[in-house]
């Protein structure tokens, strides 16, 4: 199975190199639309994408799901699975069944009745319009114990997406190889962005320092950023940021625990023990 980035081109496609335009669909996705996917209680196929129109926006809620379903993909890829029905691929997405043929409807993909959906055809798909059918290059700021783990992390790679530089302002960690990368002092940001033409940044440094970093990045030419920084940060229009704090995501999870232990003692626990 080839990595996103190493996908076949396709002479008919004309790849955006920004990644944010949800191409048109071929003449060969309309053709595959015609016969549906024919998953039991699925019902016509079609009729989530009879709206498909030539540069259609394509919902912020489907794009969040689309790496969902490649990363689905993937692991049926690894088995060896050729075809794929749209029930079997929305259980393993976490999703319904019409709500992901509705969101692959976006890229004029319907799959075929009675056989179900290509996978490896529809890895191409959903790669394409994530921008993935070639390697981008990302810069990490701070080379602390997340920045190198991250960097150290071999997956990016496969998933179209290549480690240039990394940066920090500790000059003990300047010269040091991480992930086969040497790491750079953040006084060289400007001219790293500019030698790699990265369009990605990711913020890996404590939250008193993240908003100046991500100033620097974006006046560099920087447009989107992944902020793993305990910070709301503040960007002009036309730039993207994803955040990801853990701590969240783990008091998150403290929650549904804490009622799930309620529930079997036959309490529920009040305002304040929530809120606690």
């Amino acid at each position: 199975m080839p990595s996103a980035a190493e996908l076949p081109a396709r002479p008919d496609v004309s790849d955006s190199s920004s990644g944010d335009a949800v191409p048109v669909p071929l003449a060969g996705d309309a053709a595959r639309s015609t016969a549906g996917d024919a998953s039991p209680g699925d019902g016509d196929a079609r009729s989530a994408g009879d709206d498909l129109r030539p540069g259609r926006p394509m919902p912020e809620a489907t794009i969040a799901r689309l790496p969902v379903y490649l990363r689905a993909l993937y692991a049926l890829a690894e088995r060896g699975v050729g075809t794929v029905a749209s029930d079997e691929l929305a259980a393993s997405a976490g999703v319904n069944s019409a709500k992901l043929r509705k969101d692959l409807s976006h890229l004029g993909s319907y799959g075929i009745r009675g056989v179900g959906y290509d996978v490896d055809y529809l890895v191409y798909q959903v790669s394409r319009a994530l921008g993935l059918t070639q390697k981008w290059p990302v810069v990490i700021v701070g080379a602390g114990n997340l920045g190198r783990a991250l960097a150290n992390y071999g997956g990016f790679i496969n998933r179209g997406f290549r480690i240039s530089a990394i940066l920090d302002s500790e000059q003990a960690l300047v010269g040091r190889e991480i992930g086969g990368v040497a790491v750079r002092h953040v006084s060289d940001l400007e001219e790293v962005v500019t030698a790699t033409g990265a369009v990605i940044g990711v913020i890996a440094v404590p939250g008193g320092d993240a908003q100046a970093v991500c100033d620097r990045l974006v006046a560099a030419g920087v447009t989107s950023i992944l902020n793993f920084a305990p910070l709301v940060l503040i960007v002009p229009a036309g730039v993207d940021v994803r955040k990801v704090d853990l701590s969240i995501e783990l008091q998150i999870l403290a929650f549904h625990a804490q009622r799930r232990f309620a529930e079997r003692l036959g309490q529920v626990p009040g305002p304040a023990a929530v809120e606690a």
